[in-house]
């Protein structure tokens, strides 16, 4: 049942708001995407900075979004912060992509993980388990599993607002615990032989290590090849700590807006990014960067070649302190972290379609909330769109176009804040960003110039998420010249 003048229970604390930033932050990325920095830079300290780096940029853009939470602490946040700074294209453009890439790619590709992994306990779920074929089209067992995976969560949330959150803090609660145990336990046992001291002796000699005619071919990098490659692999921390922004999605629920959306972004991507940074310094205690892609030995793959090439290198690292149970305490871990973050992604993205069903630029009955005070009908949308790509597997490469699409956005919303300033000096900001104007300033010149580099670096997906973002523009008149008839 649906009701057009039904509002959202403000039901939401801060400690709530600060778990949704958490746990949408940590997936599967910690885990992995180590492997890939430590090939494209080579060495510990180009590695560990470029964490450190990300980590920065996330929480400079957090404080920024701070200040326009502040101003609107509306359902929707992102998509209402940009239609009030430059209109409602924009706004629509980004809508847009957060359903037809950002939102729904990231929530089939972290339940396709989630999937993947339970077939550790699960051979039948795996995704070597193929159910259909046709063609070069396949449906493998993990998809079916991940896409039921979406329809628990979309029908737990479509009942009322308090299960999402009772879900996010037991999950978000545990993967953060089980991340600082295995940090603390990890640099016990590391710290202990000299591993880390090895990987510092020349942390600064970068290199870069790729596979060229069948064979992995390292070679030495300085200068304008060092910058434009620490720029490409610098995308791989950044998706990592992706989804802090989703908060800003349920202002409409928070029970004190204003003050608690900027203080959970602050708090959510502080805590995020420390845990990253530790257990990156984890795995360094425990693992050399440089490794053979042929060795059979944990010590000998090293972070480079984790996993004989799978880039598992929580599980590396996990192996070096338990030992042959470590796979599947990671495993274990992973499908805590992945279930707890997509229960994030799935109640927060719903509102974006809401509040742009609320202007007339999504599908009218997303404008309304069931009898639970949820947007019902914008979680089923997203949920059968999330389980199509699901069943595309095009889910992987919809992430590299989203993570190029989200950098833009962010950087347009961040301009936002200089935008609604000249034009509405006069607005109540109860929270005014740190540093301004130079600390937004120096957000949009850093990932301005890391999208440069995704542009010269990774044409193919980085021209794609921009032709993603482009399709919308005719969506956008099409959908205003239908609304102008049925008026």
């Amino acid at each position: 049942m649906e009701n057009t003048k039904a509002q959202f229970h403000r039901s939401l604390s801060l400690l709530d708001g600060t778990m949704l930033v958490a746990g949408g932050m940590i997936g599967s990325g910690i885990f992995i995407v180590s492997a890939d920095c430590s090939r494209v830079v080579g060495s510990s300290g180009w590695m560990l900075l470029l964490w450190l780096v990300a980590g920065a940029i996330t929480i400079t853009a957090a404080l920024s979004y701070g200040e326009l939470a502040g101003m609107m602490p509306k359902a929707g946040g992102q998509f209402v912060y940009i239609e009030r700074a430059y209109g409602q294209l924009p706004a629509f453009l980004y809508g847009w992509t957060v359903f037809t890439v950002i939102q729904t790619g990231t929530i089939a590709a972290v339940a396709v993980a989630f999937a993947k992994f339970t077939g550790y306990f699960f051979p039948m779920l795996s995704p070597d388990n193929v159910l259909l074929t046709a063609g070069k089209f396949k449906i493998a067992a993990s998809q079916i599993f991940a896409i039921a995976m979406i329809v628990l969560l979309t029908i737990v949330n479509s009942r009322g607002i308090q299960n999402g959150k009772i879900i996010q803090l037991v999950f978000t609660s545990a993967k953060l615990l089980a991340l600082l145990a295995l940090v603390v336990v990890g640099l016990a046992v590391g710290l202990k032989g000299d591993v880390f001291a090895q990987n510092w002796e020349n942390a600064w000699q970068a290199s870069q290590t790729s596979l060229v005619d069948g064979a992995w071919i390292t070679t030495s990098i300085t200068g304008f090849a060092l910058l434009m490659a620490f720029g490409t692999a610098i995308i791989g921390p950044l998706f990592s700590s992706d989804a802090w922004n989703n908060v800003t999605f349920i202002a409409g629920e928070m029970k004190n807006p204003r003050r608690d959306i900027p203080l959970s972004l602050l708090f959510g991507t502080c805590i995020v990014t420390a845990l990253y940074i530790l257990a990156n310094v984890a795995y360094l205690s425990l693992l050399p960067v440089k490794g053979d892609p042929h060795a059979t030995d944990v010590l000998g793959q090293g972070i480079q070649f984790a996993g004989g090439g799978t880039d598992r290198v929580g599980t590396a690292a996990a192996s070096m302190i338990f030992g042959s149970v470590a796979a599947a305490l990671m495993a274990g871990l992973i499908m805590v972290s992945t279930f707890g973050c997509n229960n994030g992604l799935i109640l927060a993205g719903a509102r974006v379609y809401y509040a742009m069903a609320q202007e007339g630029l999504f599908f009218k009955k997303a404008a309304t909330l069931n009898k639970s005070g949820v947007p019902g009908f914008a979680l089923l949308t997203q949920a059968v769109w999330a389980s199509v790509l699901c069943l595309s597997g095009t889910y992987g490469d919809l992430l590299d176009y989203a993570t190029f699409a989200s950098l833009m956005f962010y950087i347009v919303t961040i301009m936002g804040v200089f935008v609604l300033r000249r034009k509405e000096p006069d607005a109540e900001r109860p929270y005014r960003v740190v540093g301004y104007p130079f600390l937004p300033a120096l957000y949009i010149l850093i990932a301005g110039a890391i999208c440069v580099i995704l542009l010269v670096t990774k044409p193919q997906n980085t021209w794609s998420g921009v032709f993603i973002v482009l399709l919308g523009i005719p969506v956008y008149f099409w959908q205003k010249r239908r609304e102008r008839l049925a008026g």
